[in-house]
Formats: structure tokens, C-alpha cells, sequence
């Protein structure tokens, strides 16, 4: 799987460009689905008028609007009383997973739940773009600060799909506390790699190499 992981959608020229040079073609010739599921974890983006805005294109984060040959939506918390043979073609046979910003830790239960975890190591061709918690799921952790929704397990583990930790939307008008001083707080507990992005600024990761797409501010703490 190749993956796009931003803090705020395709926001920039530099990040379009990015996603194309994953999908490898136009954007017009790539079937998409949207998977909305971490907003419905977190109170201020969901459920409601927001989970329709991302899904319809008319939020201020681009991901399903720029332009796909198609998009459907893929419900993770719907999937455990559907039969499999129903949704996994739709799933292998997307080009691209467009996942919504919201709760991490509600994602990454029901990516788990829904068996759509288990399937993403054999999406080798699949581009996935994350937003904002979207992304932050596919860290080994997110961190005590992010905390939200709590699983039923407890603790803040998350996927593991990369080796590193996500801390997004840095210096964000309507987020003050989501400072870079803030961010390197939040990284000294997370115990291994961590990024800190802002809304312009994408990590583009093939074959467990991670490549910074940034037209904004972005540090790396605890690399190499």
C-alpha cells in the first residue's frame, strides 16, 4: 500500500501533485472510496452536516472533490453485519481509500472490527490518503494527547502499518493548543519517531520510505 498522510486533505499544489505521482495516473481515471467512520468518534466533526460535507465534497479539507472517476463510501462500523463477499471486491478493486479526520482511536477499533485491517497488507496497488486522524491511525501510538474516544482495550495503540507517530494540524487558528511546543511534549512520551506537520504539509511513504511534501511547517523528532 502506498500511502498519503496528510494533517488537512489535498491542500496544495505540492500535495496534488504527490497523490498523482502515487496514483500514477489522472485522478479522473481512479475509482475512489471514502471511508468517513473516525468522524462519527469524535464530537466536534460527527455524526451530522460534517460527515455529509466530507462525503460530498464540500468541506474545507479536498479528498473526495478532486475529481474521481467515482467514489463510494465504505461505513467500517457496518461492514462486521455485511457479508464479506459484498464489500472486500469493492475495497481490493478501489484505487484509492479517502479517510476522513476524526477520532484515531474510534478508527483504529473499527478498522480492526471491521477486518478491513487485516486486509491492508494485501493492497499492495492502493493509495491511501489520510486526514488528520485518517493518518494518525496507521502510527504504532498516538499519544495521551489525542485521546479522546477510549477502546475498549484502553492505551492509545494504534495500527502499526508505519513506525512512526503523526501530531497534525500544528499552529491551527481554531486549535491553539496544537503548538510546535506542544508537539515536542507530545513527542518525548511517544518513544520513537514522530512528525509534526501543519495543514500544508503531506508524509508520502513507499515501501517504508517517507518522503516530506510540505509548502508549510513540519518538524521530524526522534529520526535518524
Amino acid at each position: 500500500m502506498k500511502l498519503l498522510l496528510t494533517s488537512a486533505g489535498v491542500k496544495n499544489a505540492s500535495i496534488h501533485d504527490a497523490l498523482l505521482g502515487l496514483l500514477g495516473r489522472p485522478v479522473a481515471e481512479c475509482d475512489a472510496l471514502c471511508i468517513p467512520t473516525a468522524m462519527y468518534g469524535h464530537p466536534e466533526v460527527g455524526p451530522g452536516v460534517r460527515a455529509w460535507n466530507f462525503i460530498a465534497g464540500r468541506s474545507a479539507e479536498p479528498m473526495t472533490e478532486l475529481g474521481w472517476k467515482s467514489v463510494g463510501v465504505l461505513e467500517l462500523t457496518a461492514l462486521p453485519t455485511i457479508d464479506r463477499e459484498h464489500w472486500v471486491p469493492r475495497l481490493r478493486a478501489a484505487d484509492v481509500l479517502l479517510v476522513a479526520g476524526g477520532d484515531a482511536l474510534y478508527l483504529n477499533h473499527w478498522m480492526r472490527e471491521s477486518g478491513v485491517a487485516d486486509l491492508l497488507p494485501s493492497l499492495t496497488e492502493t493509495v491511501y490518503v489520510g486526514m488528520s486522524a485518517g493518518s494518525m491511525v496507521m502510527a504504532p501510538r498516538i499519544g495521551q494527547f489525542f485521546v479522546g474516544w477510549t477502546p475498549p482495550s484502553g492505551g492509545d495503540a494504534t495500527l502499526g502499518v508505519v513506525d512512526f507517530s503523526m501530531f497534525p494540524h500544528v499552529d491551527h487558528p481554531m486549535l491553539p493548543y496544537n503548538t510546535m511546543a506542544a508537539a515536542e511534549l507530545w513527542a518525548v512520551g511517544i518513544g520513537g519517531p514522530a512528525y509534526a506537520i501543519d495543514d500544508d504539509t503531506a508524509l508520502v511513504v513507499v515501501d517504508g520510505s517517507v518522503e516530506v511534501v510540505s509548502e508549510g511547517s513540519w518538524k521530524l523528532f526522534g529520526g535518524q
